[in-house]
């Protein structure tokens, strides 16, 4: 009872804790990394999602609290970038073996930065009184890009960070392992991680601009319910066109010259040029 006393009234994308102290925001990166979240079942997942929703869409159910709300939230976050961690774990270049406790190490540095990253913006423009009406749209509509983007950095970089201390292999031209890189890890994770700044470029950069087009349209202003599937599409669209764009940008086999790299590696060969896995 006292904790749902105590709760804050429910701000979407928001944190509820007070980001203000120290305290509040030990509170909220306990609550980003708590192991409960490992249990929630798939239907709690689809309650979760559906509070958000209709929260989003003004048609929340009466008797729905705040907690409710929060913790909804709490979970829908973490799934994202649970999933976002889980990929960038599948697509590295996985030629040195990595321990369990280094996985799990990096998975929760990964979703607390990820999840603290992309909160912590949304407040920043919650809090931005000085800025016009028209400007905190504008601003909003398009704050999910940097946070997503920067998020998807750490996510990438922390999943990732035992090809930095453990280096990766590096091939000559007839495919045989010259050495182990440190230096090839770290382009393997900047170009990366650069294609997941791309990613989500025209995905949350086109759609609000060709949305606030078209939501001027009198057809649509007759039709308001039409706008969320018509947003729908535009947004599949839009992914559909950037996913290969952005994977496309560096071969997942790339190349580095032999004089870039450490000098024994340069001592074991007689090539110019190596070759590494990037991943994806």
């Amino acid at each position: 009872m006292a904790e749902s006393a105590a709760c804050p009234a429910f701000q979407l994308g928001g944190a509820r804790y007070d980001q203000g102290s120290f305290f509040g925001r030990l509170r909220h990166f306990i609550a980003i990394i708590d192991p409960s979240t490992l249990f929630v079942s798939e239907k709690q997942l689809k309650e979760s999602i559906k509070l958000l929703d209709d929260y989003k869409h003004g048609s929340l159910s009466p008797g729905v609290s705040d907690l409710q709300l929060w913790e909804a939230q709490k979970i829908k976050q973490w799934l994202n970038q649970s999933h976002n961690a889980c990929v960038n774990y599948a697509n590295r270049n996985a030629t040195k073996p990595t321990p369990t406790s280094k996985f799990l190490q990096g998975y929760v540095g990964a979703v607390s930065s990820a999840v603290s990253i992309a909160v912590g913006l949304n407040v920043l423009i919650q809090k931005a009184n000085k800025l016009s009406p028209a400007t905190r749209m504008i601003i909003q509509r398009l704050v999910p890009f940097p946070a997503v983007a920067s998020a998807n950095i750490c996510n990438v970089g922390l999943m990732r960070h035992n090809e930095l201390s453990e280096g990766i292999d590096v091939l000559d031209n007839n495919g045989n392992v010259v050495g182990s890189s440190k230096i090839a890890a770290r382009h393997a994770i900047t170009e990366t991680a650069f294609t997941r700044v791309v990613l989500p470029m025209p995905i949350f950069v086109l759609p609000p601009i060709i949305m606030s087009y078209l939501e001027r349209l009198r057809f649509l202003q007759c039709n308001r319910r039409l706008l969320l599937p018509i947003h729908s599409v535009v947004c599949l669209v839009t992914f559909g066109l950037s996913l290969p764009v952005a994977i496309s940008l560096f071969p997942q086999m790339s190349q580095i010259e032999v004089s870039c790299l450490e000098p024994e590696i340069a001592m074991a060969t007689d090539c110019k040029v190596v070759t590494y896995n990037k991943g994806l």
